[in-house]
C-alpha cells in the first residue's frame, strides 16, 4: 500500500518502515499517527517478516508533532471556552492517537528503532514504544512537550520510566532538554551508538538478522511475556511465562533446534 507519511519496504524477513516525509522532517501529521496501525497489523499478520526496522528516510528522525497539520483534527486545543462535552469529544481523540503509537507494542514481532538526527516530542513517544533503540552520534532526543503547554499524552511518560528509570524520566519531562547520544546510551535510552546513519542502518539489518535467527515462536512469546511483565509482581510475570511456555511447547521449532543440535548445524525455524 502506499502510505502518506511512512514507506514500507519489506525485506523478508525484514520488514523496514521510514518516517518519509522529509519537506516537514518527518513532523508527525494526522497521517502519521493513522497509518500506523494497518502497518503494524499487516506486518504481525505476515508469517514472512520476523523483525521490524523503524527508521527515517529524513535528514533526521522526527520534528514532533506537526501542531498546525494537526489543527484540524484537534480544533478543541484552541477553544477557550469548553463545557463538558468538547471535553469528551477531545478525550476520545487522545485514545486514538495513544493507539496510534501503541500498535508498536501490541505488535508480536520485535520492533528496532534506528535513530539518526534529533528525535523530539512524538518522536520519541514512538521510539519508546519500540522493544530496541539504536542510534548515531549525532543523534539528540527531547521530551518537548512542557516547552509548548502539553502534557506528554500519548504514552512516553507510562513508557520512559520503565526504560530510563523515574528519576531521569521526570527530568526530561520537567525540563524538556535535549540529551546527545552519549547521555541516551548512559541512561540506558538507547542500547548502542554508532558513528554515522550508514552504520546504524547496517548495525539495525545485522541485529534484525540475529533475531530473524531465532524461533519466531520464542521471540514472539517473550514479547508478549515482557510487555506482560510492566508493571506486575514477580509472582504475577512467572505465572504468566508457565502458561506462555506450556502453551508453545512443544513446537517444530523446538524439535528443529533438538535436531539442528545432533547434526552440528544452524537451525532452520519454521515458526511453527
Amino acid at each position: 500500500m502506499d502510505y502518506q507519511f511512512y514507506l514500507v519496504e519489506k525485506k523478508p524477513p525484514i520488514a523496514w518502515v521510514y518516517l518519509n516525509r522529509p519537506e516537514k522532517l518527518n513532523a508527525m501529521h494526522p497521517p502519521a499517527w493513522e497509518e500506523l496501525i494497518p502497518i503494524c497489523t499487516d506486518i504481525d499478520e505476515d508469517d514472512n517478516i520476523r523483525v521490524v526496522i523503524i527508521a527515517s528516510r529524513a535528514s533526521i528522525f522526527c520534528a514532533g508533532i506537526d501542531l498546525i497539520g494537526m489543527m484540524p483534527e484537534l480544533p478543541e486545543l484552541m477553544i477557550k471556552e469548553q463545557m463538558g462535552g468538547l471535553k469528551l469529544q477531545l478525550l476520545k481523540k487522545i485514545y486514538k492517537l495513544q493507539d496510534g503509537l501503541t500498535c508498536l507494542e501490541k505488535c508480536r514481532k520485535p520492533i528496532i528503532a534506528a535513530v539518526h538526527g534529533k528525535c523530539i516530542g512524538a518522536g520519541l513517544d514512538m521510539i519508546t514504544a519500540c522493544d530496541i533503540r539504536l542510534c548515531t552520534e549525532t543523534a539528540s532526543f527531547s521530551l518537548r512537550e512542557a516547552k509548548v503547554g502539553f502534557v506528554a499524552d500519548v504514552g512516553v511518560l507510562q513508557r520512559l520510566p520503565n526504560i530510563v528509570g523515574q528519576g531521569i524520566a521526570r527530568e526530561l519531562a520537567f525540563t524538556a532538554k535535549d540529551i546527545d547520544a552519549q547521555y541516551a546510551k548512559e541512561v540506558n535510552l538507547v542500547n548502542h551508538v554508532y558513528q554515522d546513519k550508514d552504520t546504524l542502518f547496517q548495525e539495525a539489518e545485522k541485529m534484525a538478522h540475529e533475531i530473524a535467527g531465532c524461533s519466531p515462536l520464542a521471540v514472539m512469546a517473550a514479547k508478549d511475556v515482557l510487555n506482560y511483565g510492566i508493571g506486575k509482581t514477580v509472582e504475577d510475570g512467572l505465572k504468566y511465562v508457565a502458561s506462555m511456555s506450556s502453551n508453545i511447547i512443544p513446537s517444530n521449532d523446538l524439535f528443529e533446534a533438538v535436531t539442528a543440535f545432533t547434526e552440528k548445524r544452524k537451525p532452520n525455524f519454521s515458526g511453527t
